[in-house]
């Protein structure tokens, strides 16, 4: 438990990804405002929580005081996130 309490308040960036894309770099390039880039999720999809871009949970969009939030839907256990960011 001592090695751990030394851990706990290290801060950590959470990311949550709304999808991904690939695409050439002329693609890139003429790319605008206006511009649509197609993502890998369905709408409707969960989207994933990274914890230092490790996955460690799933979730959907809410709004809470006017800002965007996410409402965990699944999660692993603390066991396997401790594990992930190894």
């Amino acid at each position: 438990q001592g090695n751990l309490d030394f851990v706990l308040d290290i801060p950590m960036m959470l990311t949550v990804e709304l999808g991904r894309s690939q695409m050439l770099i002329n693609e890139l390039l003429k790319l605008g405002r206006g511009s649509v880039i197609e993502l890998s999720k369905l709408s409707g999809e969960p989207l994933d929580i990274l914890a230092n871009q490790r996955l460690i949970a799933r979730g959907e969009v809410v709004v809470v005081n006017e800002k965007y939030g996410i409402r965990i839907t699944e999660i692993i256990s603390p066991a396997e996130r401790v594990e992930r960011l190894k």
